[in-house]
């Protein structure tokens, strides 16, 4: 999988993105908000937004998101 970047494509104002929470978060800011961000999804912590986000590429989210939802990353029972 691809290491996280830290800095932002430059024509993109993270400022000015569209961040959402998952609909399981209840509404608390107690979990990660996600925004598109060209070729790359950002991911920030809802309770401490000034930390600033990670940069992925959309391709790595989505594998990521398929293996948690497939029951292939998470976690184990025995």
């Amino acid at each position: 999988m691809s290491t996280p970047s830290t800095t932002a494509p430059h024509d993109v104002d993270l400022a000015q993105v569209r961040w959402r929470k998952s609909s399981y978060s209840g509404g608390a800011n107690d979990c990660v908000e996600v925004a598109e961000v060209g070729e790359h999804a950002a991911v920030r912590d809802s309770k401490d937004i000034s930390g600033g986000p990670l940069l992925f590429p959309k391709a790595a989210m989505r594998a990521l998101v398929g293996g948690i939802a497939s029951g292939a990353i998470g976690e184990h029972r025995n």
